[in-house]
């Protein structure tokens, strides 16, 4: 049962220097530093029990998001965590819908990110208190409770509040099968560890290597710098995963359309299941062009990384402009609008496979793909999640993978914790790496 009031927030700035060995690299982010705003709510409460969230970011920049989740303190601060939960849909419009920093989103941008840390923490306190895992507080919760979660505003006309109750209680049938199922065999993943693209050819064999000898069959690899050095990266990984394995490309938003269409049709030999945010996130309508092309080529169209909202997805599901959907745990504004996108998804038939990776983004998508299936789709038919096995360590609850398949949490909450001493190890700048880093950089 939720209780207690918010008594405190505190955000930091915590970065992890992994552009020194090249981890996390694409054609469009050659030196992410992987970091992360991350929020701490503290609790009036006897257990002074404590909500953790974060947003993903690649370094520059995570003082700006900083700077954002202070100016939305104020909406959370001294709340009281009933109040919130009874009428969360009422407390998400609160937040989105400032009437002086609304001016500098709305719902998109550094606004947005800070939006996603806040709710990630309240979704994390609130799940820590019924002592769940979100995926758990998520599966269990009345149909019409989860409904009074989301914000509807500007979906209607592809979603409405009835289509999305008639979803969830379709949902309620072999709900606990499913359940099951994930318990046992867990939820399907793809690594996107072997083949970044500042890694060499060596380190790309080293790791595919590794990766089958543990069981992975979907791989993904980055593109879109140079055609001859893609077409030569893509043979050799499908050459050493064979035929039968599913293979995926990434661009990470660099092309044109036309050259889109051009690139890929080259790099169709290679039997890629989708091209990844071919051209940037915010064109729709390139986007369906592009999926017009290469969808007769067998190579669909996937997207949602940075989709900045729902609407985003609204449009890009009315014009069949994707046929992979991207959900993000900490771009989109937390669960409450991860919850609308999975709906919607589910409304138009399109597979969700999310989005990944970075700090921490492993550890919460896992429990929104998990109550997708459980709950909503009831399909793993061409729907996978992606993994990257970075900074899981720095988590006090690390995901866990079994056999090239995400093992639902048990562990009450939202899986956003980190380590204390991490996060004072790595905050920027004043963190024992950042310290030294920036140190040597000096001299």
């Amino acid at each position: 049962m939720v209780r207690g009031r918010v008594s405190r927030i505190s955000v930091r700035d915590v970065r992890f220097p992994t552009s020194l060995g090249g981890h996390g690299s694409d054609a469009m982010h050659t030196d992410p530093d992987y970091s992360a705003a991350y929020v701490v709510l503290e609790t009036d409460t006897e257990d002074r029990l404590q909500g953790c969230g974060l947003t993903f970011t690649l370094g520059k920049g995570t003082e700006v998001v900083v700077c954002a989740v202070n100016a939305l303190a104020h909406h959370v601060l001294h709340k009281d965590l009933r109040d919130i939960v009874s009428n969360f849909r009422g407390f998400y419009r609160e937040l989105t819908s400032d009437g002086q920093l609304r001016w500098i989103g709305p719902e998109k941008g550094v606004v947005h990110l800070a939006t996603a840390a806040i709710l990630n923490a309240v979704w994390d306190l609130w799940a820590k208190q019924e002592g769940k895992p979100l995926w758990k507080l998520l599966v269990d919760m009345d149909p019409r409770m989860l409904l009074s979660c989301i914000d509807f505003r500007y979906i209607t006309d592809a979603l409405t509040e009835e289509d999305a109750l008639e979803i969830l209680q379709k949902g309620q049938v072999g709900k606990k099968e499913r359940e099951e199922q994930m318990l046992t065999h867990g939820y399907p993943a793809y690594t996107t560890s072997c083949a970044w693209l500042g890694y060499s050819d060596d380190l790309l064999k080293k790791l595919c290597t590794a990766a089958l000898k543990d069981g992975w069959t979907r791989f993904k690899v980055k593109v879109g710098a140079d055609l001859e050095d893609d077409m030569r990266r893509c043979r050799l990984i499908r050459d050493m995963i064979g035929p039968e394995k599913t293979l995926m490309m990434d661009a990470n938003q660099r092309w044109d359309v036309p050259e889109a269409v051009e690139w890929m049709s080259k790099l169709a030999e290679f039997k890629p299941l989708w091209i990844e945010e071919p051209t940037s996130p915010d064109d729709i309508l390139g986007h369906a062009a592009i999926s017009k092309a290469l969808v007769p080529l067998g190579i669909g169209v996937a997207t949602g990384e940075q989709c900045h909202n729902r609407v985003v997805f609204k449009q890009l599901l009315q014009v069949n402009a994707l046929q992979f959907l991207q959900i993000d745990s900490c771009r989109l504004g937390s669960v409450n609008e991860n919850l609308s996108v999975l709906l919607m998804a589910k409304k138009f038939g399109t597979p969700v496979c999310p989005h990944a990776g970075g700090v921490g983004l492993c550890e919460l998508v896992q429990h929104l793909i998990i109550f997708d299936y459980i709950s909503v789709s009831a399909s793993l038919n061409n729907r996978m999640c992606e993994y990257v096995d970075h900074l899981h360590e720095h988590f006090k609850y690390p995901v866990q993978i079994k056999q090239a398949s995400y093992m639902p949490p048990k562990d009450a909450g939202y899986s956003t914790e980190m380590k204390e001493d991490s996060v004072r190890k790595h905050q920027y700048p004043d963190g024992e790496v950042w310290k030294k880093l920036l140190a040597a950089q000096e001299n």
